[in-house]
């Protein structure tokens, strides 16, 4: 029985730090038994985001990874580094669910204890076409799609610059 994959980013709102573009979410029985079984390491960026958990196991595993506790709010309440295969670790009580990433991305996101983090569905948005006008309807609705900036007031176009100012542009180019 074939599952539709979901992924989702995480994001260090508190460090501004991205820890993950692609992650998996794992939140049925099957997803969340097999988790990052079978798989020989993981791709840079991604990663699977176990939900409930509060602890995991690394039996069977092929490689070490770095493990993120989170609570319902997505606060961190802990951090394992570099968890290596046959393992277990200790639930964690106001855990709820689990992000499993590769190693060291714990480190280069400087994530600790405490942070709050975001975890949003990737949605990649309609690019607007080439051939289209660009009269206000069509770029309220380029705008819209790229994340509801319509509401910021009308576009305005920028004038185009005067000789005098593409002049002095050239003389300053020339002495450079």
């Amino acid at each position: 029985m074939s599952e539709k994959q979901r992924h989702v980013f995480v994001y260090n709102k508190t460090r501004e730090t991205f820890l993950a573009f692609r992650v998996k979410v794992a939140d049925s029985i099957l997803g969340r038994l097999v988790g990052l079984l079978g798989r020989r390491s993981l791709q840079p960026d991604s990663g699977v985001w176990i939900v409930p958990a509060n602890a995991i196991h690394t039996v069977g595993m092929l490689f070490s990874f770095d493990l993120v506790l989170i609570d319902k709010d997505f606060k961190v309440v802990g951090l394992r580094e570099l968890v290596r295969p046959f393992r277990v670790t200790w639930p964690e009580r106001h855990a709820e669910s689990v992000l499993e990433l590769p190693a060291h991305s714990i480190f280069r996101s400087r994530t600790q204890i405490g942070d709050q983090l975001l975890i949003e569905r990737y949605e990649a948005r309609k690019p607007v076409q080439t051939g289209e006008s660009t009269n206000e309807e069509t770029l309220s609705a380029a705008a819209g799609q790229a994340g509801n900036f319509a509401d910021r007031g009308p576009v305005v176009p920028i004038a185009p610059q005067s000789a005098e100012v593409e002049s002095r542009r050239s003389r300053f180019a020339a002495k450079n």
